[in-house]
């Protein structure tokens, strides 16, 4: 039942509680347990109270939508070894930290002290579908171009590749007319794959970026955007080096 919303169950309440769960219990079998016992069958299928992660639901037709996939996994799967694919997204840095979940004492809660006025810095990054790498520019705005500047940087990463086959989402700031220019002037190296409307899955440079807010953002206590700033390149130059040693 938890896997469901009590709404689906005929519930006005969007959330599940012990009681709740109980009551639903009656209805579907008769029997009726106490609350304790509850608890203790959500403890034995390791059921947890956590925080949902909100979803968009993409507005292609499902068979559209598998078609642009399966046109990419083949792209990568017959990618040539003189080419290199990347994965690209951006992700917003904060100087007001994200509040996130943290271990503290029963009846105490831990408190995190913020600057008040919020800073924010811009990360572009590429995956590597191959090696795993991380390549990225940070600037101080999300726009063109910022996308721009990572995409002159693989140009340098990857100067003996013919193609740079880039997948990524469609934020407008990867279609603009500015970068529809640039892209002609590039000479056919680098071409833009764009994934489904609202399909963050299927862009496996999200679980970096969810790994940097859990490592650095989240929760953080920095002062300046000038340190926290530090503390992201350094999380995300180790996680390179992490990777170099793995793939030799």
């Amino acid at each position: 039942m938890v896997r469901s919303t009590p709404a689906e169950h005929g519930w006005r309440r969007p959330t599940w509680t012990c009681e709740l769960l109980v009551e639903t219990m009656v209805r579907k079998t008769g029997v009726r347990i106490h609350r304790d016992t509850m608890s203790r069958a959500l403890a034995l299928i390791r059921a947890r109270r956590g925080r949902p992660r909100p979803r968009v639901t993409c507005p292609w037709h499902p068979a559209a939508k598998t078609r642009r996939l399966n046109r990419i996994h083949r792209l990568l799967a017959g990618l040539s070894k003189k080419d290199a694919a990347v994965y690209e997204d951006e992700v917003d840095i904060h100087l007001n930290p994200k509040i996130g979940l943290d271990w503290m004492v029963r009846g105490q809660q831990k408190e995190i002290m913020t600057p008040g006025q919020n800073q924010k810095r811009y990360l572009a990054g590429a995956l590597d579908v191959r090696t795993g790498l991380l390549h990225g520019v940070a600037g101080q705005r999300k726009t063109s171009e910022l996308f721009l500047s990572l995409l002159d940087r693989l140009l340098v990463v990857y100067a003996k590749a013919k193609v740079i086959p880039i997948i990524l989402d469609n934020y407008r700031i990867h279609s603009s007319h500015l970068v529809a220019v640039a892209l002609a002037g590039y000479a056919s190296r680098i071409r833009l794959h764009f994934l489904p409307p609202y399909c963050p899955d299927h862009n496996k440079i999200e679980r970096i970026w969810e790994d940097l807010h859990g490592a650095v953002t989240r929760n953080h206590q920095r002062s300046s955007m000038a340190t926290l700033m530090q503390d992201v390149r350094y999380h995300l130059h180790k996680r390179n080096r992490r990777t170099l040693r793995q793939v030799g």
